[in-house]
């Protein structure tokens, strides 16, 4: 191997850990759900997959949770206390600072007039529970890879 090549395959191998050594921008979810069950089920699923994650278990708690950490993917359940997921989503997306947040509407309400009125009030996606964890990932996959 000559000096120049050498110098070559330092640099490459240099170039490589430096790569590998930055850290990832770690995508962030909130999952708004009354339901203890569905919160814990997907915080196994999301934080094993390295996602950040945050919780909220009312539609209160939803609304303060995106504007301090602003995630860039809410799941959001319809009926919950406090605020319901409808309004929640209304909220969210009518403040210009937070009309970006891609809202997926998770929700045990699954009929044609439910999922219109979530699209009206600018929910970007509908799952209907029961939903299955690969659902979740590959709809979150699509989502980020936009």
């Amino acid at each position: 191997m000559t000096k120049k090549q050498n110098k070559a395959n330092i640099f490459l191998v240099t170039y490589k850990i430096w790569v590998a050594s930055e850290p990832m921008k770690q995508k962030k979810i909130l999952v708004a759900d009354d339901n203890e069950n569905i919160r814990d089920a997907l915080t196994y699923l999301l934080e094993d997959e390295g996602y950040q994650l945050w919780l909220a278990k009312d539609g209160a708690e939803a609304i303060e949770k995106v504007r301090e950490f602003r995630p860039d993917i809410l799941f959001l359940d319809i009926m919950m206390p406090e605020i319901n997921g409808y309004d929640v989503c209304r909220t969210i997306k009518g403040d210009p600072v937070l009309k970006n947040t891609y809202v997926v509407m998770l929700t045990a309400k699954g009929q044609v007039a439910e999922q219109e009125h979530g699209k009206e009030v600018g929910a970007d996606e509908y799952i209907v529970k029961p939903f299955s964890p690969m659902e979740i990932l590959t709809k979150i996959k699509n989502i980020l890879d936009k």
